[in-house]
């Protein structure tokens, strides 16, 4: 595409959370306003070269969910108050989490948005004639974010642009894009890693041996953020583990106290955030439960020591169980996104998930 000169105006990349979906947009702009291609690829050298590789190219803009923050005191947040921060996370963790993020911002706990003073913002910057001679791109991370108002606001420059003007928005959920904003973009799917690769991949980045990678690779959805944040947060991983069995145990025995018990944790992670994380984890864990009924507990590259716990849950729990339960946590995950009071949602789950188990 670039080659050839034939770019697309709007792009939407959608991969799975932590997948390299930014990785890849960043490097096809450096491409793009690079003034010595060489062999398919930047000469990372030239001028436009070095400032993508420090964020701070003038005629790429960032624009990412923000919200009011203790590190940045300002009144009407906007993507350009946080710009440092965003750099600094972006070069140390490219595939970096959405629940990193706003740590990064200082703003767990809250809902990040994309509001209209981020549309205005915008429509400014791209009223300017470009800095450098090449393209003036604006790189859009979680569109989803978006309200309707600035949607409809960014609308008309997303469907006919200036000249050498490209959107590039990266998702995780395409079909929470409101339809106004993806309708009018060319789609591309950004796959998952194969389970090979992204061993050898963290094998390189963390220096863990090959037997930890490949575990960590096999239950990571070819996630290398996903990989990257387990393997540095083993202290999460054991907390939404003793959650997760307390739950099945719970279930287990028809204990409804300790399943409400669990319920009353899961709403006291410290942000919503990791609520969601959890959702994630929990439908990874009934994945596993749902692959031992099966009989093929190989391929759910369950760790040593949780093998028993997995295999007795699986023989305990309905046929059924793993899927429906899919469908509440996904509904979970949307209630929190929607900031309906945690205890509410994670009371009627684990009530839910009792009624079927």
């Amino acid at each position: 595409m670039a080659d050839s000169g034939r770019v697309g105006h709007a792009m939407l990349l959608y991969e799975n959370e932590g997948c390299g979906a930014l990785p890849l947009a960043l490097a096809f702009v450096q491409y793009l306003n690079c003034s010595h291609r060489h062999d398919g690829d930047s000469c990372g050298e030239c001028r436009s070269c070095r400032q993508m590789s420090g964020l701070v190219h003038p005629d790429t803009h960032f624009v990412f969910p923000t919200n009011s923050s203790r590190k940045v005191d300002v009144q009407k947040p906007v993507s350009e108050s946080f710009l440092s921060l965003w750099r600094e996370l972006v070069l140390e963790k490219p595939y970096f989490l959405e629940s990193e993020l706003y740590e990064a911002l200082g703003i767990e706990g809250k809902a990040g948005v994309i509001a209209i003073a981020e549309a205005r913002s915008i429509l400014a910057k791209l009223s300017l004639a470009a800095v450098e001679d090449g393209y003036k791109s604006v790189l859009m991370w979680l569109p989803e974010k978006m309200n309707a108002e600035t949607a409809n606001k960014l609308l008309k420059v997303v469907e006919e642009p200036p000249a050498k003007t490209i959107f590039i928005f990266v998702t995780h959920n395409p079909d929470r894009v409101l339809q106004t904003i993806f309708s009018r973009c060319q789609n591309y799917r950004v796959l998952p890693l194969p389970g090979e690769e992204l061993a050898s991949a963290l094998e390189k980045i963390t220096g863990e041996d090959r037997a930890t990678a490949m575990q960590q690779a096999a239950v990571s959805g070819g996630s290398i953020g996903v990989a990257l944040n387990a393997m540095g947060e083993r202290e999460e991983y054991s907390r939404f583990m003793q959650i997760f069995k307390s739950l099945m145990t719970g279930l287990a025995s028809r204990d409804l106290q300790t399943v409400l018990d669990s319920a009353d944790m899961m709403s006291s992670l410290d942000s919503r955030e990791k609520q969601k994380a959890f959702c994630i984890f929990a439908g990874e864990c009934l994945r596993k439960i749902f692959l031992c009924q099966q009989d093929v507990p190989d391929m759910a590259a369950i760790a040593p020591d949780e093998r028993e716990f997995f295999g007795m849950m699986a023989s305990k729990a309905s046929r059924t169980f793993c899927r429906k339960s899919l469908d509440l946590l996904d509904r979970s995950a949307m209630l929190l996104d929607r900031n309906v009071n945690q205890k509410m949602v994670f009371c009627d789950l684990a009530g839910q998930m009792f009624l079927i188990f």
